[in-house]
């Protein structure tokens, strides 16, 4: 049973952008909604009114005005949303013009510098017009191989100011990772830093960008960003030019060009483990519009706010952090690691730099807790007010951990979404409570439910995570996919005209979700679909434990369920903590959880953006081929999945 943590003032409820949107529609349409639930079946019950007034509600700067919002609310794929209109993704995200803090980069050689909304603007004038010089217009593609730095951000909006579409890799992904990225999709310009830093070493990338740039012809420049070095070696790439030579010194002034709704604006990538990584193309007003109304309604986000997410720039979340550029907010960027030069080191951050929205994974809370940080007594966090939280679901003791070991009045939203639509399904509800395991609501227009079988939305049972109508950030297509096909089964095939995203929820009473895992790694056994999240709750709790992974093995015409686990340090798997483990299974989550078999294992496979791949784990179980190993943060780590005799049949 979930446990009330949290619930806003009514004072808070009321200085929302939420309540004021409600308040809005309650006139503009003569309704009397008074909770969030009846604004979301309103929302998504009127698609093109809830965009209209969205749109109005967020201020999107368009040169051109729409003659309809959608054409065909019932039709996906293929909806066309805000028809006829022009706008530009960066010249919304430039609109303020103002000595403001814009950006905050915090490095993890104790770097600090900041960036002016005016000093920014100025800085992608000198670099738009060195790439306009280049000949680079709408539709070409430049990409970054980046930190997550100031530097990348106006990159970024120096490319998309002119039109073309932008895709970034982290600095941590190999050459092969790379390449099967940026390869498919033929970049003229590649951005890049020298280096980065990890645990306190300089990491040095130019032997890695001459082996990407080998293999990709169509890159006829390379500006590189000193980093790690003052003055980089750069003599062993071709046509390479420091970022600073490359930016024209007498340009103040950008040139917006004006874009189509649904134009290319970003491609981002599937994570690539079981073939090349699909390449998801978004659109300009898409993008634009999902993640503002998920800033500014969702997060509450505002001009005086101080937002920062940890995230690299190989994951959908910069892309998501940057657009907070459009609500005139300042964001912090860091590059590092979290846990660098101490565990509490972000939460040292959170207090000088005064940060008020603090975004993370499940991932790094779980560490956190077992690091034994407790942010709440060690620094002054009285400016912040909320935490969210993605990657994978958060556990209930690690719900209660933001609440006891953080802040206690702070709201707690955990999100999920995908790099697909470049956001979020579900995620917070700034007047709304928090309860332990549960994302607040589905977010407004998106017609999410939870599908049986037989395509019949449920609540309180687990099921698929279905979208029942067009949303304006969906991809327009997949690089290379000329028949469309890739995009439909990637999404349409399970239920013809519903997306289906691959994730095992649960839709509460309350209208809140609860997360299972991916749908394609559900455990099975005796024909009875159960999500991989259940255990992972109970064995995150366990101080014996420091990670662990769960699959469904193939075994005697059934499937039986196989726990790996990593233990922490000073504990060992023991016959008596094999039966603690099993026993807090049975009695937490179902007798049908409960593992047959429980492993201990080296270390747990993840990819690059940080999620287990028990797909790949139990294809290693299996004797069977795990294609793209590239695509995976530690891979070595695979090797021992392989070779356990014990599982075999």
């Amino acid at each position: 049973m979930s446990k009330l943590l949290w619930q806003p003032s009514e004072e808070r409820i009321k200085s929302t952008n939420m309540y004021r949107f409600m308040t809005i529609v309650n006139e503009k349409y003569g309704k009397d909604f008074k909770d969030y639930p009846s604004l979301w079946e309103w929302s998504v019950d009127n698609i093109e009114d809830f965009w209209v007034t969205t749109w109005d509600f967020i201020d999107i700067k368009a040169s051109k005005s729409y003659d309809k919002a959608i054409d065909d609310p019932t039709k996906m794929p293929g909806a066309k949303f805000f028809v006829n209109s022009k706008l530009n993704f960066a010249e919304n995200l430039l609109r303020f013009r103002n000595d403001t803090l814009a950006l905050i980069f915090r490095g993890e050689d104790l770097v600090r510098r900041t960036l002016t909304y005016n000093q920014l603007y100025d800085e992608v004038a000198k670099t738009a017009a060195s790439l306009k010089k280049l000949g680079i217009q709408k539709g070409d593609r430049v990409v970054g191989f980046v930190p997550n730095m100031p530097e990348s951000i106006i990159a970024m909006l120096a490319a998309t100011s002119l039109g073309a579409i932008w895709s970034s890799c982290s600095p941590d992904f190999g050459i092969k990772g790379v390449l099967d990225r940026f390869g498919q999709t033929q970049p003229k310009v590649l951005f890049t830093a020298d280096g980065y830093f990890f645990k306190g070493k300089p990491m040095d990338s130019i032997e890695r960008i001459a082996g990407i740039v080998k293999e990709i012809p169509s890159i006829k420049k390379i500006v590189v960003i000193p980093y790690v070095s003052e003055e980089p070696d750069i003599s062993s790439l071709p046509n390479a030019v420091p970022f600073k030579e490359f930016k024209d010194p007498d340009v103040t002034r950008i040139e917006f060009e004006q874009m189509d709704f649904d134009d290319p604006l970003y491609i981002m990538y599937s994570s690539g483990t079981t073939g090349l990584p699909k390449c998801m193309v978004q659109s300009v007003g898409g993008v634009l519009l999902h993640q503002k109304k998920e800033l500014v309604l969702h997060t509450d986000l505002t001009p005086e706010d101080t937002i920062f997410y940890f995230t690299t720039c190989g994951w959908m979340m910069w892309n998501w952090l940057t657009c907070s550029l459009s609500v005139g907010a300042t964001l912090i960027l860091f590059d590092g690691n979290p846990f660098h030069p101490g565990p509490d080191a972000l939460w040292k951050m959170a207090q000088d730099e005064k940060i008020t929205v603090f975004g993370t994974s499940a991932g790094y809370i779980e560490a956190l807790k077992n690091a034994g940080v407790k942010p709440k007594t060690q620094f002054d966090l009285s400016s912040l007010k909320s935490v969210l939280s993605t990657g994978s679901p958060l556990s209930e003791e690690n719900f209660e951990f933001v609440y006891t070991q953080i802040k206690e009045d702070l709201l707690l939203a955990s999100i999920s979404g995908g790099s697909d639509l470049n956001g979020c399904f579900a995620l917070g509800n700034p007047m709304g409570p928090v309860y332990t395991g549960e994302l607040q609501c589905r977010g407004l227009g998106m017609k999410v439910y939870a599908y049986d079988d037989n395509g019949n939305p449920v609540v309180g049972q687990q099921a698929e995570l279905v979208c029942a109508a067009p949303f304006p950030s969906m991809p327009i297509f997949f690089w290379g996919d000329e028949d469309g096909s890739k995009y439909h089964s990637a999404y349409f095939d399970e239920f013809p005209g519903i997306w289906t995203h691959g994730d095992f929820i649960m839709v509460t009473e309350r209208g809140g979700v609860i997360m299972f895992g991916r749908s394609d790694a559900t455990l099975n056994p005796g024909g009875v679909r159960i999500g991989t999240a259940e255990i992972y709750r109970r064995l995150d709790a366990m101080k014996e434990l420091e990670d662990s992974v769960i699959v469904g093995q193939s075994w005697n015409n059934d499937v039986r369920v196989i726990l790996f686990v990593k233990m922490a340090k000073g504990f060992e798997l023991t016959d008596e903590l094999q039966n603690k483990i099993r026993a807090d299974i049975r009695a937490n989550a179902s007798p049908r959880h409960v593992p047959a078999k429980i492993i201990e294992c080296p270390d747990v496979p993840y990819t690059l953006n940080m999620k287990k791949v028990e797909l790949a784990v139990k294809k290693m179980i299996e004797g069977k081929e795990v294609k793209n190993k590239d695509a995976l943060k530690n891979p070595e780590a695979l090797d021992f999945f392989g070779a356990i005799e014990e599982l075999k049949a």
